[in-house]
């Protein structure tokens, strides 16, 4: 039985006490959770920087909503946009990732409630006497330090929305990379096959000219050879498509065919990529502005900028429950069948008599220094990959540019007047076939050229909101650079 909390003086007059003392404690810090699980910051940024829609799948009708979003997207040819938008929808890592925000929302409506109190009941006979002990205690050192915990767990909650918003913008990039990369890779693929066409051509004529003795055996074997490197070439070519895109279906998140697909022995998720790369931008991007834009936005600037503060605030919680590490108010009663009942109350506080805290307080301010080196660091690194992430950008786009109004034009007029000279007859054949080699070995030089400025004005988009990942060419790509160029020799 609990004590009467109407006596005046008694132990309910200490409770009151205590409730009026904790009741702007427990108006301010009264945690619920949110309708959106906190989602909502990284959808805003989805629409802000990519244009996009972010949905979280929290039950099976929402899943099967999706999926028929993402069957519809597939059922068209993909676009870099809508690659994405199908990644957002259905990459199994980002939806795990959303999971994140649920366990740091927990902690941070657990530290914003109310610490539950202690009952307890005993009972205790001495011969006839018989005696029951009640006791209600709380933990008084937990209630005074909930400020402060419910400011660092909001602190994390934000760094946890920060990093999942960085995710899901580096899914993107890689994404948009995946899909230049994949199409490169079946461009590059069509023109190899052109090589191999004019190789074995070539092979063909010659073995046909050395049987009638009208050709060299030295020169049928160099056409051999250029045949046999031709098939090599497609072989690599090939290769290079199927990672290329493989590496694309992995961030799509598709495990098989979606929509039906024409070859039922196909097992590859159905896709339709388009037939070349898009065409390069009239203009290219002015450096004035790009720092300080990025580090406006820059996420993992964000992130470490709250770390540090989140790790700050930890280091003023040690600091004040250093010596507080137990504090806990109680209220007893205690009945007996030969005496009057007994009520009083009760504070227990830990004597800090062997540790002091010391280890812990040290433990937190060199925790602070260290998200503080880690925040100037990722300061560093942001400056130095935008500068990069703007000259790949910059550089890529001059040697496409170089290509599209240089190597390709010439090419195809060394080819048009090589063909007036083999209608005059003034080259054989082979010349013929040779300068054809060479102009496609140039067309797949001029389309890894334009790939490789999509895919720096992807790292150069990512750089300006988060950490990029650099990479001028997926392996596939750089697999599909050296199809391209062997046949050229």
């Amino acid at each position: 039985m609990l004590p009467n909390l109407s006596q005046r003086g008694g132990p309910g007059s200490a409770l009151r006490m205590l409730l009026l003392a904790g009741l702007p404690v427990l108006l301010g810090a009264c945690a619920s959770f949110s309708k959106d699980g906190g989602i909502g910051p990284v959808q805003d940024a989805a629409r802000q920087h990519l244009g996009q829609d972010l949905q979280r799948a929290k039950s099976p009708a929402e899943q099967s909503r999706l999926q028929q979003r993402v069957a519809e997207l597939l059922a068209k040819e993909l676009t870099a946009d809508s690659a994405v938008q199908i990644a957002l929808f259905n990459n199994p890592g980002l939806q795990a990732a959303f999971h994140d925000l649920g366990l740091a929302e927990a902690d941070l409506v657990q530290a914003g409630r109310w610490p539950n109190p202690h009952f307890s009941f005993g009972k205790s006979r001495q011969g006839d006497e018989r005696e029951i002990d009640r006791g209600l205690s709380f933990d008084l050192a937990r209630l005074i330090a909930m400020p402060l915990s419910v400011q660092l767990e909001q602190r994390r909650f934000a760094a946890v929305q920060t990093g999942l918003t960085q995710q899901m913008l580096a899914l993107a990039a890689e994404t948009k990379k995946a899909f230049y990369a994949a199409v490169a890779a079946e461009q590059t693929l069509r023109y190899q096959r052109d090589v191999k066409a004019a190789a074995d051509a070539g092979g063909e004529l010659a073995q046909r000219l050395a049987q009638v003795g009208n050709f060299s055996k030295l020169e049928k074997m160099r056409e051999q050879n250029l045949a046999l490197e031709a098939k090599l070439g497609l072989v690599r070519a090939e290769r290079a498509q199927l990672a290329a895109r493989e590496r694309l279906t992995r961030l799509l998140g598709l495990t098989g065919p979606i929509v039906p697909v024409a070859s039922a022995a196909s097992s590859a998720p159905a896709f339709t990529l388009p037939s070349r790369l898009p065409d390069l931008p009239q203009q290219l991007r002015q450096p004035q502005g790009l720092e300080s834009q990025a580090f406006a936005q820059r996420l993992d600037v964000q992130a470490a900028r709250l770390q540090a503060e989140a790790t700050a605030k930890n280091l003023g919680l040690s600091q004040v429950t250093r010596f507080v590490n137990v504090l806990e108010f109680g209220l007893s009663n205690a009945s007996s069948n030969e005496a009057p009942r007994k009520t009083g109350w009760e504070v227990s506080l830990e004597l800090p008599l062997f540790d002091w805290s010391g280890a812990r307080v040290a433990k937190a301010e060199a925790l602070y220094m260290q998200s503080l080196q880690r925040a100037a660091q990722t300061g560093v690194e942001a400056r130095s990959e935008l500068r990069e992430a703007f000259e790949a950008y910059r550089s890529s786009y001059e040697i496409a540019r170089h290509y599209r109004d240089e190597m390709v034009p010439l090419a195809k007029q060394v080819s048009e007047e090589n063909l007036l000279r083999y209608n005059g007859m003034f080259i054989s054949v082979f010349e013929l076939l040779a300068d054809a080699r060479v102009q496609i070995g140039t067309v797949n030089a001029a389309i890894e050229a334009q790939r490789d400025f999509w895919l720096a004005q992807a790292d150069l988009d990512m750089a300006l909101i988060g950490k990029p990942s650099l990479a001028q060419a997926s392996p596939a790509a750089t697999a599909a650079t050296g199809a391209g160029a062997a046949p050229a020799h």
